[in-house]
């Protein structure tokens, strides 16, 4: 399942996580879930099941469940990466693959502070 995972710094907030459904999921639907950083795995679980389309992530029609726990590592690691180093302003990993074992990072873009 094609997913986003992103980071932004909010002024007020510091890094802000971002997680939705890639494809018309994040870009019609508006289907994603937010947190201040940093996050622990059980509050990335809790993000995974915020968005409406999470059942997709679990398997329906005959598709297997993917793996929901190195999805919620990878949000959790972004989390504490933002977190720790300030001069990230922003990182979008667009897609993140979930697989039945694991995750892929297809994309990725980061934007840091200039110096």
């Amino acid at each position: 399942v094609e997913t986003i995972i992103g980071s932004s710094e909010d002024p007020q907030f510091g890094p802000v996580i971002m997680f939705g459904l890639g494809g018309i999921y994040v870009e019609v639907l508006k289907d994603v879930a937010f947190r201040v950083a940093p996050i622990d795995k059980e509050d990335a679980l809790e993000m995974i099941n915020d968005i409406k389309s999470y059942p997709l992530l679990y398997g329906v029609r005959g598709e297997k469940r993917k793996d929901i726990n190195s999805l919620a590592e990878n949000i959790s690691v972004l989390s504490h990466l933002t977190y720790e180093i300030s001069e990230i302003v922003e990182i979008d990993i667009n897609p993140l693959m979930v697989l039945e074992e694991g995750c892929k990072v297809v994309d990725a873009r980061m934007t840091l502070k200039e110096v």
